[in-house]
């Protein structure tokens, strides 16, 4: 239809190939369902960069804090992300290097019965105010699937299991960067 009408109304209509990498078709559709699956190194080498979120540092309702593990509540502009989950995340946007985190992105089933889709990330290694900040939250790797506990002490232990699984994953991440360029 488009070809028909192109000489009428003064345009062009050029086909493109499909993109591929490593033989398989990359599309919108295939990278949400990467996404979606957890499969964010896979979804990152299709985009050619780690899928990302950015938003302004807003305040929430300070669990977190209560909790012993402080987040940066990053407004999303739409509702309906194509992940949900635990990640190990590198926040960009705050200072000259990106800093490592956990970030939740869900509903909160524990804290929340309204399910809203909120992205919280723990910043490792940080204490700052950083409120009205417009941050970059880059989604490394998937931890696990969000899930309810029975009360506030047992989200508090699973937080603490996210947070030193993030550090593992940047311990490991940086590990193996140094082994490829030791030559190993």
């Amino acid at each position: 239809m488009l070809k028909a009408l192109a000489p009428r109304f003064g345009y062009e209509v050029e086909s493109m190939a499909s993109v591929t990498v490593g033989g398989q078709r990359v599309s919108s559709t295939a990278i949400r369902e990467a996404l979606a699956a957890g499969q964010m190194e896979l979804a990152a080498q299709w985009l050619g960069r780690p899928y990302s979120i950015s938003g302004r540092v807003v305040q929430g309702d300070r669990i977190g804090r209560k909790l012993g593990f402080p987040t940066a509540n990053v407004r999303m502009r739409h509702n309906r992300p194509p992940l949900f989950g635990i990640f190990a995340a590198r926040v960009r946007g705050i200072g000259v290097a990106p800093l490592p985190g956990a970030a939740s992105l869900g509903v909160r089933p524990t804290v929340d019965s309204r399910g809203v889709p909120t992205l919280e990330v723990h910043l490792l290694d940080f204490d700052r105010e950083i409120y009205g900040a417009h941050v970059c939250v880059d989604f490394l790797h998937k931890l696990r699937d969000e899930q309810r506990y029975s009360d506030l002490d047992a989200l508090r232990r699973q937080i603490a299991l996210d947070v030193e699984n993030t550090r593992r994953y940047f311990r490991d991440a940086t590990d193996s960067a140094a082994g490829v360029r030791a030559g190993r």
